[in-house]
């Protein structure tokens, strides 16, 4: 009797409702409960709870009543197939997905990997900041040491000297070639004029009876020297064309390799410097791994300075040699072409057009017409 009260009253103590949740009802209505979910789940539905029951780690299903033993639990990690809820009261299985978990687990996997992305982006571009930042002050330092007479530079007399020739000569060459497209363009405009007088005499020739030949011998002659004219302008703007290339391009490719020349330099002897300051210093490990570090940077240094230095010689070398052979072709050219037209030589400024496969453009000849682009 006393056992029999015990249980109730344990019963009475954690009553339950339909959804599981702890509410208050009746005595009679717990043991009914009770009674249900005992009988319910048999075992037919224990067996086929063990083939398609949840898949969840962290939870577990319990048979039997509310004084149970462990025996009726059943581990739900041992248990494979889609996610069942059982509610106690209609005895259904309602199927649980497991497609949103899923997705927030994707979800967070991509998120967690852009992240890490942009972090290891946002660190390598902080290390290139850092040594950038490390390269210039160490140059700069070289450089204010060096205009006040502190520190020492590294010096090639022979190489420093054909640069200097070579920066010197550009100087010049751009001075022909500024006083040569000046001569071009007051040629033009003096063939221009000639053209326009030799109509204008032409047109009075045929108004003015009485003057018709001396009109029409002037118009013959500004014609031709028009026509010379046009010849001896197609050879200046060969000529104008030929030192342009020669100073825009081959003279300042070769002097940008001499400004990474001299930037590999200043970088070469701030290394240096840094080196022989730590070498001065105490022996110690960490002074020691210092010295390692910089010995290796100096070596760095010191490889890509002599490249450079190699590949500057290489291109003053090839760069007089094309040179000469230029520039002796194209005076030559001009003063050929000038001598014939000013003796009034036509055939010879012809024939030194032909000399140097010069073609002149006929007028109106400058846009090809639309069979030609065909």
């Amino acid at each position: 009797m006393t056992d029999s009260i015990m249980s109730k009253a344990a019963t009475m103590e954690i009553p339950i409702n339909s959804n599981g949740d702890t509410g208050t009802l009746p005595e009679d209505d717990s043991l009914e409960q009770a009674a249900k979910l005992q009988w319910n789940l048999d075992e037919k539905d224990l067996q086929q709870v063990m083939v398609s029951g949840p898949n969840l780690n962290e939870t577990s299903i319990v048979s039997g009543g509310y004084g149970g033993t462990a025996e009726g639990i059943i581990p739900t990690s041992s248990i494979k197939g889609p996610a069942v809820h059982y509610n106690a009261e209609f005895n259904k299985r309602i199927p649980v997905t497991g497609i949103g978990s899923n997705m927030h687990h994707s979800s967070s996997s991509s998120s967690l990997t852009a992240e890490e992305v942009t972090r290891g982006v946002a660190v390598e571009k902080l290390e290139t900041m850092k040594k950038w930042g490390f390269n210039t002050y160490k140059c700069t330092k070289q450089m204010i040491s060096e205009r006040f007479g502190r520190g020492s530079r590294t010096v090639d007399l022979e190489l420093e000297a054909q640069i200097e020739v070579l920066r010197d000569t550009k100087k010049k060459y751009e001075s022909v070639l500024r006083l040569a497209r000046a001569l071009t363009n007051h040629f033009y405009n003096m063939v221009q004029t000639q053209h326009a007088l030799g109509d204008t005499f032409a047109d009075l020739s045929q108004k003015s009876p009485e003057l018709r030949d001396e009109f029409g011998y002037n118009a013959e002659t500004q014609k031709l020297l028009c026509k010379n004219g046009e010849t001896l302008l197609g050879a200046i703007n060969f000529f104008v064309s030929s030192i342009n290339t020669l100073v825009k391009k081959t003279m300042e490719d070769t002097l940008m390799t001499i400004k990474m020349y001299e930037n590999a330099r200043l970088e070469f002897d701030a290394y240096r410097s840094d080196l022989e300051e730590l070498s001065l210093g105490p022996r110690d490990a960490v002074a020691m791994a210092r010295i390692d570090a910089a010995q290796q940077q100096y070596q760095v240094q010191k490889d890509k300075y002599e490249r450079l230095r190699s590949d500057v010689i290489i291109k003053l070398k090839f760069l007089e040699e094309n040179k000469v052979k230029v520039m002796h072709k194209q005076l030559l050219l001009f003063h050929n072409a000038i001598s014939a037209y000013f003796a009034g030589n036509q055939q010879q400024l012809e024939q030194t057009l032909k000399q140097f496969n010069i073609k002149l453009r006929p007028p109106g000849a400058d846009k090809p017409s639309w069979l030609e682009e065909q």
